[in-house]
């Protein structure tokens, strides 16, 4: 009874706002209204969501009478989450965002009981999900909207005067501070006739993802020409033009300083990868020195650089061959890959792909990997909360590579090495992309394998099933590490002793979590209900069957919120029987029995539990 008067309560609010909504629209441009969507899924507690979704408007509301033009905000009561965005134009006053935000927030409760939705005006843009799309550049749902009438320029004069403004807004705008840009031209032979526009992209995402979204909507609106308006439409981004003025004079900016190139990795890093010359790269590594050797992985060893500008990189030469096949396959994917931007994946900065083998240049992490704080010198050293930062902050990356990029990269190898730590210990996940990259005779099964023995999910590494639920197991394990400070193949002296998983299964089906927890850890830290919540989401990431783990999103949510867990309990995880042996070798990991057969049937039995 109570859901169904919330929701009449709900519907008479967006009745009475739709009435208000047609009243101003016709006065206030920045109220026209361009696209709505909803979310797939339906919340699974109605009342608590519409709590959330009611405070996290009044939250936005609030920012906005404060003098924002760009808010965001996280309710996490119960099992709905909402994070929510609120974008005007800068060119709007106060009081016209706030009436923006007003007919928005009704307009984007016409998806009912959706856990996520999003509504596009001309004056600003509104949206909320159950999970994190902060970092969110483009996606397949851009899209430009054109007016409906010509211009009455002419034609040729008007496309070029278009063309060239909207080119200027989309190099200018990731490089001004707020992503914001508003500026005229004059249509060459037209009477007194101008083309006005804006560029605007939102301030969670850094000014290379703000290129990115900007690129794809310069090509978008160029389709609405000789209409004599036209919106480009984005995740991450929203750019406008018209032949009539729709912001004052006196807000238009000098874009000119802002078009200028820079150095290598100044204004130039805003257009995409770099090509690096392999002399340039092999002088700023001094060859390849072994001294400036970081690290060894499964696709290359890692050399720390100092390029000539006095920029600090991390050059990785790629172990691949160098066939025609394999250096087309390498350039299309350094195109996908750096365009991927989230403030916890590392930064493709670069390439070079002419000179003896394949280079790629990232951005360099001055604390190295994770498992140099949970196994190796610095072990012990990081306390809970930095901890548990790496923890949602490898969720967030992960999520967003599956669900929030518009092309769906799944790891296949997350583990410790690959998690690297900037300089204040928040965690960038390395490496993702490359798995593709790997030629056709390294494959296991029906797909090309990538994984390490002991973080790879068991549908993957016998039966060749690759899906995002691959990367959720891998996940799973690594949290277990992260809080118990130790290697999940790690074998104990004594022979009765478990490996971690199973360890943590037998202690979360006694009831004694804490058991797990790193000793190194001061107990006054840490929140005991909050460890133990953590463990079980954990062991619902490395649940033997796929379909019954979290996606990525969700175990962001499930970090995120506060309370129990409303989620069915985790069943068993795989394990590896007794007759077989894990061997470890560095960092790669074999698994050798008496029978090798044997050994793969017993694994599979488990894994169709």
């Amino acid at each position: 009874m109570e859901t169904k008067m919330l929701l009449l309560y709900t519907l008479a609010i967006t009745w009475s706002y739709n009435y208000y909504m047609v009243k101003v629209a016709k006065s206030d441009a920045g109220l026209n209204f361009l696209n709505e969507g909803c979310s797939n899924y339906n919340v699974s507690n109605f009342r608590d969501f519409i709590i959330n979704l009611n405070n996290s408007f009044s939250d936005l509301r609030t920012q906005i009478n404060g003098g924002k033009h760009f808010a965001t905000t996280q309710q996490f009561g119960g099992a709905d989450s909402v994070y929510a965005m609120i974008q005007c134009r800068d060119y709007m006053s106060i009081a016209e965002c706030l009436s923006c935000f007003t007919v928005a927030s009704t307009k984007i409760r016409n998806c009912s009981a959706a856990n996520g939705a999003r509504v596009i005006y001309d004056g600003c843009f509104l949206r909320y999900e159950r999970s994190d799309f902060y970092g969110e550049t483009t996606r397949d749902a851009n899209r430009e909207f054109c007016g409906n009438r010509n211009t009455s320029a002419l034609v040729t004069a008007f496309q070029t005067a278009v063309k060239g403004l909207v080119n200027d807004l989309q190099i200018a705008t990731p490089r001004i501070n707020g992503f914001f840009a508003a500026s005229k031209r004059e249509v060459v032979g037209a009477n007194n006739e101008s083309v006005y526009g804006i560029a605007q992209c939102v301030q969670t995402i850094d000014s290379a993802g703000c290129l990115a979204c900007m690129q794809v909507a310069f090509t978008n609106v160029q389709r609405c020409p000789p209409i004599a308006d036209g919106r480009a439409v984005d995740s991450g981004c929203f750019m406008r033009y018209s032949d009539t003025p729709f912001f004052a004079d006196n807000q238009t900016i000098n874009l000119e300083p802002f078009l200028k190139t820079g150095d290598i990795l100044g204004a130039t890093e805003l257009r995409g990868p770099t090509n690096f010359s392999y002399k340039d790269l092999k002088s700023a590594t001094k060859d390849f020195k072994e001294e400036n050797k970081l690290g060894e992985g499964g696709f290359g060893d890692v050399y720390k650089g100092t390029l000539k500008n006095g920029k600090i990189v991390a050059v990785k030469k790629l172990a691949l061959g160098q066939s025609r096949r394999a250096k087309a396959d390498f350039a299309s994917e350094v195109t996908l890959i750096s365009n991927v931007h989230h403030r916890n994946l590392v930064r493709l900065l670069g390439c070079c792909s002419k000179g003896p083998e394949l280079l790629l240049v990232y951005e360099y992490m001055a604390n190295s990997s994770l498992d140099r704080f949970l196994f190796g010198q610095r072990k012990g050293s990081l306390v809970w909360k930095q901890r548990l930062d790496v923890i949602i902050g490898t969720a967030q990356g992960l999520a967003y590579l599956h669900e929030q990029f518009h092309v769906c990269i799944i790891h296949r190898d997350i583990k410790p090495s690959n998690i690297l730590l900037d300089d204040d210990f928040q965690p960038k996940i390395a490496d993702f992309g490359l798995a593709r990259l790997l030629p056709d005779d390294q494959t296991h099964l029906s797909t090309k394998f990538a994984g390490t023995l002991g973080y790879t999910a068991p549908e993957y590494a016998i039966h060749g099933q690759l899906s995002e639920k691959v990367d959720t197991y891998s996940y799973g394990v690594v949290v277990l590490e992260i809080i118990s400070g130790r290697k999940n193949n790690e074998m104990r002296v004594d022979p009765g002793s478990d490996y971690l998983l199973k360890r943590a299964w037998r202690l979360y089906e006694n009831g004694s979590h804490l058991e797990l927890v790193d000793e190194s850890l001061d107990p006054n830290e840490y929140d005991a209900k909050e460890v133990k919540r953590i463990i079980e989401i954990a062991l619902m990431c490395t649940q033997t069957s796929p379909g019954l783990r979290p996606t990525m999103s969700e175990v962001v949510v499930l970090l995120k919120s506060k309370g129990s867990l409303e989620h069915p309990p985790p069943t068993r995880p795989p394990f590896i029987d007794n007759e077989e042996r894990v061997v470890v070798h560095g960092d790669k990991s074999t698994s050798t029995a008496s029978s090798s057969s044997n050994a793969t049937a017993s694994i599979t039995q488990i894994s169709a539990r």
